[in-house]
């Protein structure tokens, strides 16, 4: 399918916000207003929906209201955006209920995010052919340490496309606060790498639930070179092997131009003796047959790149902790 790309945003443009997975518990509202004012700021305008301010049994709201509210944004050609606050865990209950072909007739709109996000961002390219955007949730926005990821998403928002992306010098973990950490992005077997295709990708979590079902099948997709890029948020290394692995008997990674992992933020291995992470990759990804990026500027670990599903991209690793992304519409 012809990838379609949104147009950019102007000032008085209506932007949705609702939670279609997680939504947000009360003492993080602030937070959630701070984000909100920051798009009013720039000009939008800002659409809540009932679906956002409230977490019951891992979800903002029931499936059904989750999926009305989605469908709603989606289908008003009033609104130009969809920004949920977040991921979570649900976003697969509300897939069988989209009608992926009648939004392929319709001009495309942005949505972006990251983590349970994904779950509904690469559908939308893969079958209504249009191009999304993975990076900074809206959470994201307030948060100092995460502005400059932020403000690059927003910018492709803004002008239809990523600017090129070198590596972050440096990145940090939530559950090491305080710290930060060199930046390791890297060619899993070494040295320098290349690799170009269109885009597609998301959270390793819940993209490998996917597998064996039309809303995460790359075969067509792949009929034009295409770089997969996925990150992992909580598996431990035997869950990325199993995940890892599961794709690659299912066919997934057969005829990619290269595959590019995020930085984990999963539980390493329990003690000295068992399975680390690295371990775990290489035994699920020996011999893949294309290149193998790891440690991108991708995920839960920030700061992250914005990767358009559906644009062309190029991808250059120089060695350890160098690297570069180019996106743009077609080769």
């Amino acid at each position: 399918m012809q990838t379609r790309f949104p147009a950019p945003l102007q000032v008085g443009d209506a932007i949705a916000v609702t939670a279609f997975s997680s939504g947000v518990p009360a003492q993080l509202h602030n937070q959630l207003d701070d984000a909100l004012a920051m798009l009013r700021a720039r000009g939008y305008r800002v659409v809540e929906g009932e679906c956002l301010r409230e977490e019951k049994c891992d979800a903002s709201a029931p499936a059904a209201a989750r999926l009305a509210e989605l469908k709603r944004f989606l289908f008003d050609p009033g609104i130009r955006a969809i920004l949920p606050p977040w991921g979570g865990e649900l976003a697969i209950e509300l897939l069988a209920g989209l009608d992926f072909a009648a939004l392929a007739k319709l001009p495309p709109k942005w949505l972006a995010g990251f983590s349970d996000v994904s779950t509904l961002l690469a559908p939308l390219t893969l079958l209504s052919g249009w191009a999304t955007l993975h990076g900074p949730n809206l959470m994201d926005s307030p948060l100092k340490e995460r502005q400059s990821g932020y403000e690059a998403l927003l910018a492709a928002l803004e002008t239809g496309m990523p600017a090129a992306q070198e590596q972050y010098a440096r990145y940090w973990r939530w559950d090491e606060p305080g710290q930060t950490f060199a930046n390791q992005v890297r060619m899993l077997d070494g040295g320098a790498g290349k690799m170009a295709g269109r885009l597609i990708g998301g959270c390793l979590d819940v993209l490998a639930s996917l597998q064996g079902t039309p809303y995460f099948d790359l075969a067509a997709f792949k009929r034009k070179p295409a770089i997969l890029y996925l990150e992992n948020c909580e598996l431990a290394p035997c869950g990325v092997l199993r995940a890892l692995a599961g794709l690659r008997l299912s066919g997934t990674f057969d005829g990619l131009s290269g595959l590019v992992l995020g930085r984990s933020t999963g539980p390493e291995a329990a003690n000295a003796g068992a399975l680390s992470y690295q371990a775990a990759v290489r035994a699920a990804l020996d011999g893949l047959g294309c290149p193998v990026a790891m440690d991108a500027d991708i995920g839960h670990s920030p700061p992250q790149w914005s990767l358009l599903n559906g644009a062309w991209a190029v991808l250059e690793v120089f060695g350890e902790g160098r690297a570069r992304l180019s996106q743009r519409p077609a080769p």
